[in-house]
């Protein structure tokens, strides 16, 4: 089964990215993998607490991730997957698309503001042509009615 890898992060433009994933697994009978990577100087700082860190990083995606699946599970009938991972994010990007040969497709949001269409986006442009699957960049602007009559 072909499967949409999408990253969970703290951005707006991560939304459209859910959706646009969710809608094609659910279009095309593939599934969805969630990729949230933590970087690891978030931890560096407070070495002695380093650990505690973690659990509270991971609670907080699991957190996240349960809106993301309850919605996918029972509007588009798709069971996703979650993947935590550390360190940089662009490298584990490619570390899970290496060890995971379902993956067909990476979909990424673009940021709307005036800074550019945000950090992974313009480091994986940069390096796509090393990538071995394709990206789809799902604009952060986009309607939910435009998003589900593309996909």
């Amino acid at each position: 089964m072909r499967k949409f890898l999408v990253v969970l992060d703290d951005s707006r433009e991560c939304l459209n990215a859910m959706r646009f994933a969710a809608l094609r697994a659910a279009h095309t009978g593939g599934g969805v993998t969630i990729l949230s990577v933590v970087p690891p100087e978030e931890f560096q700082t407070w070495m002695g607490i380093a650990d505690l860190m973690r659990a509270e990083a991971r609670e907080r995606i699991e957190a996240h991730f349960e809106v993301f699946a309850k919605w996918m599970r029972d509007k588009q009938g798709v069971n996703p997957e979650l993947v935590i991972r550390e360190g940089d994010p662009v490298n584990e990007i490619f570390a899970q698309v290496k060890e995971d040969p379902d993956i067909g497709i990476l979909v990424l949001g673009a940021g709307t503001d005036k800074s550019g269409p945000g950090p992974l986006v313009t480091a994986l442009s940069r390096t796509s042509g090393s990538l071995p699957i394709p990206i789809t960049i799902v604009p952060g602007d986009l309607s939910k009615e435009r998003l589900e009559s593309i996909t």
